[in-house]
């Protein structure tokens, strides 16, 4: 008798093993998916061709300051209230300009190699007259599908408070046949 008690008290004893490890395991990834990395689902075409409708991205947000060509989500608190992915154009102290004849975006008087966007820009419509010092503290943001997209050249997103920029995007994982790193251009 004292052996099939010994028997179910080891059984008992791995069976809690085993849980404390998963459920240490889930605090884990519960813990880095707050604070280091987050998943975000695209809505909508202003990314295009980069991004696409309903893909699935992750993005590290743990202390991250925005730079220019990164791929950003921001938070809610805009003109839509969703969050918007965008691609950071100028951060605080650069000026931009965009030539509405050349259809060419400039960052501090050189031109943009922007291999990335659906194609050339227009600019009717735009909130704000240009060249542009973007205030310290702040970034430009604009979609990579330029003549539709409501970015930070719309008064109902204007420039962004870096705070608001909830991280960087790292990759692409859904769906599968698009899994993979999502590029910074320079």
């Amino acid at each position: 008798m004292l052996k099939k008690q010994e028997k179910i008290g080891k059984v008992q004893s791995e069976a809690f093993e085993w849980m404390e490890s998963i459920v240490f395991a889930l605090v884990i990834v519960v813990l880095i998916f707050t604070f280091l990395f987050r998943a975000v689902q695209v809505d909508g075409t202003s990314m295009v061709p980069t991004l696409q409708d309903k893909d699935k991205v992750i993005l590290f947000s743990a202390g991250y300051t925005p730079k220019n060509g990164d791929i950003v989500v921001l938070t809610e608190e805009n003109g839509f209230n969703k969050p918007l992915i965008k691609r950071v154009i100028a951060v605080g102290g650069q000026t931009i300009n965009i030539d509405p004849v050349n259809h060419i975006v400039y960052v501090d008087d050189v031109p943009l190699h922007e291999p990335y966007i659906a194609e050339p820009i227009r600019t009717a419509g735009d909130a704000y007259t240009y060249p542009l010092t973007i205030p310290e503290g702040k970034v430009f943001c604009m979609g990579d599908n330029r003549n539709h997209s409501s970015d930070s050249r719309s008064s109902l997103v204007g420039m962004i408070d870096n705070e608001k920029v909830m991280g960087k995007v790292l990759f692409r994982y859904a769906p599968l046949s698009s899994f993979g790193g999502v590029y910074k251009y320079e």
